[in-house]
């Protein structure tokens, strides 16, 4: 059903992309509307297992990397930052608590500190155009404080 545009929650296998796009037996699901509502949907359930909701349906979604991730990062260093999460929430973005993945990628707390969000490519760079290089670390200078960037896991 994903290629007719529309995907029901029980229309097949749901997966949450770490690119940050919903599949459908892994099929990009092309519609936006729906991949928006099943970003609203989402719910992790106390035991870690992810969940769509919608009136008599369920379905249990598979994460491959964070439930949620940060698709824009506002804001600049002298007012402090805000992530944009795919679901449309907006929230302050602790950039203390920023770590580092494979790749470079930058992962941050969400959802009152509960999970962890992948930051998309364009977040990344929104965020790391403040950057500074500093005794050959790379740093944020927001309000009074210098943070430096973690550095990439392997």
């Amino acid at each position: 059903m994903a290629r007719a545009g529309f995907t029901a929650i029980t229309a097949g296998r749901i997966k949450f992309g770490r690119d940050g796009r919903w599949y459908c037996d892994d099929e990009v699901i092309p519609n936006r509307a729906i991949c928006d509502l099943f970003s609203r949907l989402l719910r992790v359930e106390a035991d870690g297992r992810a969940r769509l909701e919608l009136g008599e349906d369920r379905a249990d979604v598979l994460i491959e990397d964070t439930p949620w991730v940060v698709t824009q990062v506002e804001g600049e260093p002298d007012l402090g930052f805000v992530a944009v999460l795919n679901d449309g929430t907006r929230e302050p973005l602790d950039v203390t608590r920023l770590r580092a993945g494979p790749d470079h990628v930058l992962y941050c707390r969400v959802k009152g500190g509960q999970h962890e969000a992948r930051l998309l490519r364009a977040a990344y760079y929104a965020l790391t155009r403040w950057a500074e290089g500093a005794d050959g670390a790379c740093v944020l200078r927001v309000r009074d404080q210098v943070v430096a960037l973690p550095t990439s896991s392997t």
